[in-house]
């Protein structure tokens, strides 16, 4: 046997993927973290960079919370007590009094009657989504939905998928009524914070136009939203679409891997849906769970989240927000308006896009540069995403970078 043949094939995909643009390339390793220091936040140390530290502007870790002494110290303990991995699948012996616990804090914090964790928000999102569509189901998305839905419905095959235009409830409203008598039952599904734009679905319109059409559908409509990017850096307390527009998801699903900074996914909705899924979810199922250890640090990030430190770090990131908003557009800058930590560059070019992420690596500044075909052409930019660990002297540097930038071109 030989891979010679499928080395070939492999080959000419990869240079498709460069041809087009879409090709990541090498990864950047991270080798070690240089601490606070002259009012600057951490710095990044890169395989290959030698000791030049760089201000790392595209990670998720909107809290800084992975970083935090007392999460990393519950980390450590609950490895000493339960060692390093679960050992096997939740239905089996793989479930830890950590995990019970983890699940039933998220539904508290949520406020709901049940939560379930799954290895990941993207293996969460599919394993949830196909559990509710059947072959009379209608399936209703935005247009700019994150990959694990847009995978996820693909792996559902639905009756009949429709596609609305990014945020337009009037769509939303005409796809409803078109289709009514139509299926047996519709999922509309969004992102609650879009993660390249940073701006949020208005929950309180997509549920307000599902109720005025439910009673044509005999099984109804339910919205799912995966809001991975809002639990823990959006509302007043962390609480995400949800809180900030004041209306909930049938069934939601979030990250622990984001704010919360540690590993993993989950969804909560009521008793009979987890019930449901527990037993349905291949992806649950058949997967090992996060570990306890990691089950026992996101106790300690929700803890966290959920008390005054919690709103300290959450208004510390808005106002770092702000404060990149308002210095981008004093350079002639455009950006998307909005409260949350995600703030894009429109740079609306390719290959201009592509220079300024070169050039603020050069300046020892981490960005994601986001191209056409990823993004529709015309709408290319770089994602600039604040962290509690930032600075305002590090968004100052930031800004002085792109204002030197634009003084070279």
């Amino acid at each position: 046997m030989s891979l010679k043949q499928l080395d070939k094939a492999l080959t000419e995909k990869l240079n498709e993927l460069k041809a087009r643009g879409t090709l990541k390339g090498e990864e950047k390793v991270i080798t070690s973290i240089k601490e606070t220091k002259d009012g600057y936040g951490p710095r990044y140390l890169l395989a290959g960079q030698g000791e030049k530290g760089f201000l790392r502007m595209n990670s998720n870790s909107y809290l800084g919370i992975s970083l935090n002494k007392d999460v990393i110290r519950a980390e450590e303990e609950a490895s000493k007590r339960f060692g390093t991995g679960p050992g096997a699948v939740r239905f089996i012996s793989g479930t830890y009094e950590h995990h019970v616990e983890l699940e039933n804090r998220l539904a508290l914090f949520h406020g709901r009657e049940a939560a379930m964790v799954f290895s990941s928000a993207y293996s969460a999102v599919m394993g949830v989504l196909p559990q509710f569509i059947a072959e009379d189901t209608l399936v209703v998305s935005d247009e700019l939905n994150h990959n694990c839905i847009i995978n996820a419905i693909r792996l559902s095959r639905p009756a009949k998928k429709a596609i609305y235009r990014h945020l337009d409830m009037m769509e939303l409203g005409r796809i409803l009524r078109e289709n009514a008598g139509q299926a047996k039952r519709v999922v509309v599904v969004t992102d609650g914070i879009f993660s390249m734009r940073g701006d949020s679905a208005p929950l309180d319109r997509i549920a307000e136009i599902c109720n005025k059409y439910e009673s044509g559908y005999e099984e109804g409509v339910i919205t799912i939203v995966d809001d991975s990017h809002g639990v823990g850096a959006f509302g007043r307390t962390g609480r995400g679409t949800e809180e900030y527009t004041n209306a909930r998801a049938d069934i939601l699903v979030a990250t622990l891997g984001k704010a919360l900074g540690v590993n993993g996914g989950y969804v909560i909705s009521t008793h009979t849906v987890i019930s449901y899924l527990r037993e349905t979810s291949p992806f649950y199922i058949y997967s090992n769970p996060i570990t306890p250890a990691e089950a026992a640090t996101a106790i300690k990030s929700l803890e966290i989240l959920d008390s005054t430190e919690g709103l300290r770090l959450l208004e510390r990131i808005r106002k770092l927000a702000a404060h990149l908003r308002e210095g981008l557009k004093r350079l002639g800058y455009e950006t998307i308006p909005g409260e949350h930590p995600i703030v894009p560059l429109m740079v609306r070019d390719t290959q201009r896009t592509s220079e300024m992420v070169r050039y603020l690596f050069d300046n020892a500044i981490l960005v994601t540069g986001l191209n056409f075909p990823v993004v529709p052409k015309g709408d290319e930019e770089i994602r600039f995403q604040i962290s509690a660990t930032h600075t305002e002297r590090d968004i100052d540097y930031l800004l002085e970078v792109l204002r030197k930038f634009k003084m070279a071109v």
